[in-house]
Formats: structure tokens, sequence, C-alpha cells
């Protein structure tokens, strides 16, 4: 291997051992928004770009961050940034908009989906909210998302019916 390939690589790791312990908010780190499961089984590099750094920040500032000082309990993102061979093998589509770091999937323990998506809709500025696979409690997850423009788009999904129009209480 040339020297010059040797200190490449030695800066490329640098730069993904610091990117991983970048924090995005008070309590939300990248390596939190990039983690992916899939990613690690097929080995896909899930390590996103300036654009999608800028963004997930932008989420973890106006969505993740506010439900975490709002409820004071930590949670976990299931799934935040993914690129888009990620977002593909996992059966969505490359034009998510997890694939530009604009949306997260995530869940409050101990708090009913429902009531998490209510405080949301009534107190922050989002793109899509949607209340995924909820039979009551703290079933199914929460998808929320954000844009330059924010529709603010209501959303429900379940396997039996798809996509509906608002937020729809199915316990």
């Amino acid at each position: 291997m040339r020297q010059e390939s040797q200190n490449d690589m030695a800066v490329c790791v640098l730069y993904l051992g610091n990117l991983l312990k970048m924090m995005l908010s008070d309590n939300f780190s990248i390596q939190e928004l990039i983690k992916s499961q899939t990613a690690e089984r097929k080995k896909i590099d899930n390590t996103p770009g300036a654009d999608e750094i800028y963004n997930l920040k932008i989420l973890c500032e106006k969505i993740l961050q506010p439900v975490r000082n709002h409820y004071g309990i930590p949670f976990t993102v299931s799934s935040g940034y993914r690129c888009p061979k990620l977002s593909i093998a996992i059966g969505s589509s490359s034009k998510s908009q997890h694939c530009k770091g604009q949306a997260a999937d995530f869940e409050v323990p101990g708090i009913p989906n429902w009531d998490l998506c209510q405080f949301i809709k009534n107190n922050l500025e989002f793109d899509q909210l949607i209340l995924e696979c909820y039979t009551g409690g703290n079933t199914g997850w929460v998808h929320c998302s954000i844009a330059d423009d924010p529709r603010g788009d209501l959303l429900t999904y379940d396997r039996a019916n798809g996509y509906r129009q608002g937020l729809i209480d199915g316990s």
C-alpha cells in the first residue's frame, strides 16, 4: 500500500471515530441516529454526508430533544438515518425522508404512543407525524419528520388498512 493511501485511510478512520462521538443535541448522538442492525448484518455503510448530518441535527433540535425534555425519559430511536441502499434493503424507498436525515421512528418507554403523538401534534412543528401499528398503550411506534416547508401531515398506518389521514386511536 502506498504511503498516501495509508494516510488517507488513517484520516478516514479518525473522521469516522470523531463523527460517531458527535452530539446532535444534549441527549442524542449521531451514532444513535445512524445505528442499524440490518446495515451491520448486510455490511452496508450507513455513514451520512454533510447535508444529512445537518438535517439530523435539526431533527434532534426540533423533535427528539423537545420530546426528551418534555417527558424527562431517555428513549432510543429505532430508525433514524438510512442510506438509500439500506432503505431499499428493508423494503422502503430510496426517496424516504429517512434517507435525507429528516425522519425518525421512536417511542418513549411508559408513554402511550397516542399520547406521544398528541404532544408532538400540539407543541412541535413537523412535516409528517405518523402513528404506526398502534393498538393501544405503548404498541407500535411514532414516525416524525421535518422539512424546510413543513406540511403538518397527520397519518395513521396499520397493516390491515395501510395509510389513513389523521391520527386514529386503534385501541
